[in-house]
């Protein structure tokens, strides 16, 4: 059979070797079916999915996609007097377009498509735009964080931007978000966004995530690190979280993003942008980068039941840092004190955070607390876990010394620890 992938979104006649026709638009084959079957979108909007070796026949009907359903693509018109925004894709639905032939949703890259996804950008600023890679974000690795800070560093140094938008996906973006903010300092907004639900669902927040990150990019008095998500179910605001201080805590709703232990930084309406609290001003950073991260460090949760062979595998590998996620204040059974001094002793960093998620780790508290500070374990204030298990991979990279590493730990660099715990 010949190859059918030049022939997507083409609509077919195919004959079976029963004799049976069918008819409709060739689909991309989804992901997860054989090689085997050829996917056919019929009439009636359903797809169906038919065995290449009971093919006897297949013709083309249409070239669907030679009709008026495509859209020319207009080169948008710079003007002076609109400050200049870079767009960084690095994959996510937040810029998608809906392909009207195939029913399939893809990436708006160009400054072209992301004008025709979102229109309204148009006449807010001068945009720029390119893709650092396409991936979805629970596949995104250490290097690929140092490979985003990168590619931000050579745009603002290159091309100058007033300010760059980062469209990730939301799985992990709190994870690379705390990343930037420790590897780079701007002197321009970086502005992480994406979309929770896709531009071909009426309930989309692409565009509106968008729109508003670029409004924070473009602000005069501002210039850190963080994500912009929307407030509410709503199309009416959006907050602007700290970089280290965000967790996205719905699987699916729109307003899924909250800061934890911290008011957000502001909000962003269709009317302006407010603070709540002093940011750093725009040019107050030099532009430089830092992108060292040593990736030997693991997360790992405390639970009922945990048993020593855990550590002892950490133990004998070769990492140098442990986070913790123990229990309220920040504890852990009795059972493992034995093998977290032997992890200490070995000179793997053992640091504690909470896994309540809201609230401060304070081990003076009860005894068992007290007993891992005697133990060496670094208690990690009011700072998110996985902001913790970043911060750790950044300090392992500038210095070996514990009592370095200890103090680093706990000084803070980019809002990760907050110097009072924000009573809700």
């Amino acid at each position: 059979m010949q190859n059918l992938s030049k022939e997507i979104g083409k609509k077919v006649r195919i004959e079976t070797i029963d004799n049976e026709i069918i008819s409709g638009i060739l689909m991309p084959r989804v992901e997860l079916l054989s090689e085997d079957y050829v996917t056919i979108k019929l009439d009636n909007g359903y797809n169906i999915g038919v065995k290449k070796s009971r093919i006897k026949s297949i013709s083309i009907i249409e070239d669907l996609r030679k009709d008026k359903l495509s859209v020319e693509l207009k080169k948008p018109k710079r003007k002076s007097e609109r400050k200049n925004i870079s767009i960084l894709a690095t994959g996510g639905t937040i810029a998608s377009k809906v392909d009207y032939v195939t029913g399939g949703v893809k990436a708006a890259i160009t400054p072209e498509e992301l004008i025709l996804s979102v229109p309204e950008i148009e006449d807010l600023a001068n945009i720029s735009s390119r893709e650092i890679f396409n991936k979805f974000s629970e596949n995104l690795k250490p290097e690929d964080w140092i490979t985003i800070a990168k590619e931000i560093y050579k745009e603002i140094k290159k091309e100058k931007p007033y300010g760059v938008v980062v469209t990730h996906g939301t799985d992990t973006m709190a994870y690379t978000s705390a990343a930037l903010a420790f590897m780079l300092k701007t002197p321009v907004p970086i502005v992480l966004t994406g979309a929770q639900r896709s531009s071909d669902r009426g309930s989309s927040d692409a565009a509106l995530n968008l729109i508003h990150s670029i409004k924070v990019a473009l602000h005069p008095s501002f210039s850190e690190v963080c994500v912009v998500m929307h407030a509410t179910m709503s199309d009416n605001f959006s907050y602007i979280h700290p970089a280290t201080k965000v967790r996205k805590l719905h699987s699916s709703r729109r307003d899924a993003f909250k800061t934890v232990n911290a008011p957000p930084l502001g909000k962003v309406s269709s009317g302006k942008v407010e603070f709540f609290q002093e940011v750093k001003e725009r040019n107050e950073d030099k532009l430089s980068l830092d992108a060292r991260l040593d990736r030997r460090v693991i997360l790992l949760k405390y639970f009922p039941g945990m048993e020593e062979k855990l550590l002892r595998f950490v133990l004998n590998s070769d990492y140098r840092g442990l986070i913790l996620e123990g229990t309220g204040l920040g504890h852990v059974s009795e059972d493992l004190f034995k093998v977290l001094d032997e992890l200490i002793s070995s000179n793997v960093i053992v640091a504690m955070c909470s896994q309540t998620i809201y609230g401060r780790v304070n081990m003076n508290v009860y005894s068992t607390g007290r007993h891992l500070l005697a133990l060496g374990v670094i208690p990690c204030e009011d700072m998110l876990a996985e902001t913790a298990y970043v911060k750790l991979m950044w300090v392992l990279a500038h210095t070996k010394n514990p009592k370095k590493i200890r103090e680093m730990m706990l000084t803070p660099y980019a809002r990760e620890i907050s110097e009072r715990s924000l009573v809700l």
